[in-house]
């Protein structure tokens, strides 16, 4: 017997919308919003793998009235309109279901309900088991023999599907799918705009058709009605009743003239449906697609041919060609190093002896898999002679092929990844395949997809990609900022990861060994005093002894148990000393797994830790530290000070540390140009007191500590955007005591509230901020239909000129510091860059003289209306030179 076929129809607008609010917001690099065309793809393929479908069509609302608004024009009248980001996805998503070859359909004057209604019956009467998704429990009425209602519900990127059968249907709503219209119509539903009967609602309507099986029948039985209250209403409102019912009904026979054959579902990964979502930017959709989907992707595109050297012959020849050539590319992955320095050829060599299938994805782009291996000193040596040759290179990673040719200076190089962040620091990304689709409209695998075709491509994107990445940082008036600042900072940041930072490892081993043992101390006094042993590192066994044994406040019960984040934690702490103990026993775990016992699996066999330290990662241009991050070494305890110890110099070396003092408040005075503020900083050593003394009105000598305490949490939350409400939580005083706060700053420096609204005005007018040097940093927040998400655009517009200048000016002090310290030939390095702070390494006896040059270097790398402050000593550790 054969299988019956099955036939899929999906509410296309009702799954965009469950999916554009089940989804974070994403956006592609053109700025468009894809989160709603994501959740749905998602939906879809997950149908696709469980349903096996034979048939497949998408049913779509039109813009225009259907033939219930010509019988009443208020229908769905109280809809607010479809927010700009997910309006923007409908032709998104139509135009990828149509590379898919997936069917669309509308009808004129219906509902995409009564497509599916009508399409539903029909495939039924013809013998198909048939499947409805929607996102709308409306459809639950088609649920019938051989029908089956799927719903899908989006949260946090994750779908779960809810299955109705006509006896699921009975099950969770008490009545038949025919009944559930009842229900609709005596109850009504505000999101459609049906009025119901007054004072009935779903509890009553359900009750009322389980007794009586439809409105018409009700009629006939009033006198049997209950409550009371229900039989006046219906008394004076069936025709409501009877006018709702009939605009609840999705219509069965809507004039479709659709061949059902149409909907015959082929092949859906197609290379056009790959176009789509490469540029979408769904890359964890591309693993669908099978390679030669790919393949046949790539051949459509103009490419150069490539070509596997097999030779140390062919290598001097193309360091000979290289040589001549006005630019070169070049890519390094850990197989191949891909050079090209002529639009129709990208020449390749093995770094190692490629494995098998290597070889055969090789020979299928370049028709030959042998060629020649060039490791160690052959390639150092080949790549310093490169270096040496070319008139310009162009690299990605530009920081690691440093490392292999020499630290020192170069003008005639640049890196595109750092010219990609300039252009757009909000991105994730900025490999070649970014590069090839953003600046080539090259749509090439990722490395993920194929590592050896993304390899192999990469040096030709990079060598076609720099002009016009160099283009369109000119016309956003960076080049000075990358040529003065961002490339020379490569090779500053390559030192510092070659030099590495040395660290006392048996300082390190004996903090553990003290951390372990207040720990084990520590947990033991908690157990005394809660009277029980328990897992103190599982929040749910840690919230039933807090707010069920011990009866604590602030309890709020999730689905997982009880919060026992800090700041409820924090709240409870001054009242209950366990819960001190609890805090400080977290304190220290964390301070031993991630810095006592974490540091010392970074120590390489030179005694150092050579951490990578990024240029692309952060959205205001602050330099990033990882492997290990460094950035978040604590410093207000003293426990978490003395990681700072295990820091130590050379022997007959040691540390000379320097230190912005209130940055971004001085950079806040300056580019507002408040004559107070600036003032202020031009006259007084303690600005939070000048600031306390002018906001509430009492002379300096007179500011109290709480005074002074409050002044400076408003001077630091004012660059931040702080809301009273932020304020009046971080100070514990009243919403209405902090707005005051906050107005008052602002009436003492008008000039700083007049700077933060031209912040964003000029955010919103060009979509981006812009810091003293230039750096760009784009707000799309601000175009949000969303209050929060606007609202923290707003943050970011006022804060991100200031983090960003910075951010800048840190930058500016590495690279001047590192040519001054060349210049007088002083045995000195900047090992570390965090935040505000620069830490060199110095031989003792020149180390005075660092000291001065680091202050006077610092202050002067910008000048502003307000003199930058540096704070800077000398030491035998981190922590004793801070």
């Amino acid at each position: 017997m054969e299988a019956q076929k099955k036939v899929v129809l999906i509410d296309g607008h009702s799954i965009l919308n469950r999916a554009f609010y089940g989804v974070p917001e994403l956006t592609n690099s053109a700025g468009l919003h894809t989160n709603a065309v994501y959740g749905f793809l998602n939906i879809l393929l997950k149908l696709l793998e469980e349903e096996r479908a034979d048939y497949l069509a998408v049913a779509f609302d039109l813009p225009a009235p259907t033939f219930r608004h010509e019988r009443y024009a208020a229908y769905k009248g109280t809809r607010k309109p479809m927010p700009e980001e997910l309006r923007e996805q409908v032709p998104l998503l139509k135009e990828l279901l149509g590379a898919m070859h997936i069917q669309t359909v509308s009808l004129e004057g219906f509902e995409a309900d009564d497509v599916i209604g009508t399409l539903a019956k029909r495939c039924q009467k013809e013998g198909y088991e048939v499947t409805v998704v929607s996102g709308d429990r409306d459809l639950l009425q088609l649920a019938d023999r051989h029908i089956l209602i799927r719903l899908p519900k989006t949260s946090r990127g994750k779908t779960e599907i809810l299955d109705f059968t006509p006896e699921a249907v009975r099950e969770t709503y008490g009545v038949t799918p025919e009944e559930f219209i009842d229900v609709k119509a005596l109850m009504g539903d505000t999101s459609d705009n049906i009025p119901g009967v007054p004072s009935i609602g779903e509890k009553t309507a359900t009750a009322l058709i389980q007794s009586f099986h439809s409105i018409e029948n009700l009629k006939e039985h009033l006198d049997e009605v209950k409550p009371p209250r229900a039989k006046k209403a219906l008394e004076e409102h069936f025709e409501d009743a009877v006018f709702s019912k009939w605009l609840a009904t999705i219509c069965l026979d809507a004039p479709l003239a659709l061949d059902l054959s149409s909907l015959k579902l082929g092949e859906i990964y197609t290379a056009a449906a790959y176009e789509q979502i490469q540029r979408l930017e769904f890359r964890s959709l591309l693993k669908h697609f099978g390679s030669e989907v790919q393949r046949e992707n790539m051949r459509a595109q103009q490419k150069p041919k490539l070509r596997l050297l097999q030779s140390a012959a062919e290598l001097r020849e193309v360091l000979r060609q290289a040589a001549e050539a006005p630019e070169i590319g070049i890519a390094r992955d850990d197989l191949l190093i891909s050079l090209c320095f002529r639009a129709e050829e990208a020449v390749l060599f093995y770094r190692r002896e490629p494995e098998e299938a290597e070889r055969e994805k090789m020979k299928a782009l370049a028709g030959t898999g042998e060629g020649t291996v060039l490791t160690g000193t052959a390639e150092q040596d080949f790549l310093k002679a490169l270096f040496q040759q070319a008139k310009r290179v162009s690299a990605l990673s530009l920081k690691e092929l440093i490392k292999a040719v020499g630290t020192a200076e170069r003008e005639n190089v640049d890196d595109l990844g750092v010219l990609a962040y300039l252009v757009n620091p909000l991105k994730e990304s900025y490999q070649s395949e970014d590069l090839a689709r953003d600046y080539l409209s090259l749509l090439l695998p990722s490395a993920k997809e194929d590592a050896v075709a993304a390899a192999a491509y990469a040096g030709y994107v990079v060598f076609a990609a720099r002009q016009p990445l160099c283009d369109k940082v000119k016309e956003l008036g960076m080049e000075m900022l990358y040529e003065t600042v961002e490339r020379p900072l490569i090779f500053m940041l390559a030192e510092m990861e070659e030099t590495g930072v040395r660290v006392d490892a048996e300082k390190l081993k004996a903090f553990s060994e003290e951390l372990e043992t207040e720990i084990h101390r520590i947990e033991t006094e908690i157990f005394e005093e809660t009277g029980e042993n328990f897992n103190l590192n599982s929040p749910k066994q840690l919230g039933e002894i807090l707010f069920e044994k011990m009866k604590l406040p602030y309890g709020k019960k999730t689905k997982s148990g009880y919060s026992t984040a800090a700041d409820i934690l924090e709240k409870l702490a001054p009242e209950y000393p366990v819960v001190k103990k609890i805090l400080r026993y977290r304190m220290l775990t964390k301070l031993n797994s991630t810095y006592a016992i974490g540091l010392a699996g970074f120590i390489r066999a030179d005694g150092r830790i050579h951490g990578t330290f990024h240029q692309t990662i952060t959205a205001t241009g602050r330099i990033s530290s990882a492997n290990p991050n460094l950035q978040n070494i604590p410093i207000r305890t003293e426990m978490g000070s003395r990681v700072r110890a295990v820091f130590v110099p050379s022997p007959g070396k040691v540390f000379v540390d320097a230190d912005y003092s209130q940055i971004e408040l001085r950079i806040l005075a300056a580019l507002s140009g408040d004559e107070n503020l600036i003032a202020a900083y031009r006259d007084a050593v303690d600005v939070h007191a000048v600031t306390a003394s002018q906001v509430f009105h009492v002379p300096l000598s007179e500011v109290t500590p709480l005074q002074r305490r409050n002044a400076k949490a408003v001077n630091f939350g004012v660059v931040y955007g702080i809301s009273a409400f932020g304020l009046s939580e971080d100070l514990s005083i009243s919403r209405n005591e902090a707005k005051e706060y906050i107005n008052r700053y602002f009436a003492t420096y008008p000039e700083v509230k007049h700077f933060l609204d031209r912040q964003i005005k000029e955010a919103k007018e060009y979509g981006f901020t812009r810091t003293l040097f230039g750096r760009i940093r784009p707000v799309p927040e601000l175009k949000s239909s969303n209050f929060m998400q606007r609202s923290f655009g707003e943050r970011v517009a006022m804060n991100a000129p200031i983090q960003g200048t910075a951010a800048d000016i840190m930058k500016i002090a590495m690279v001047k510091v590192r040519r001054a310290l060349a210049a007088e030939k002083l045995d000195a390095r900047i090992v570390l860059q965090i935040h505000d702070e620069l830490l060199v390494e110095a031989a003792e006896a020149e180390a005075p003289r660092v000291l001065e040059l680091l202050k006077e270097t610092m202050r002067h790398a910008a000048e502003l209306r307000v003199l930058l402050e540096v704070d800077a000593h000398i030491g035998a550790s981190w922590l004793e030179a801070h």
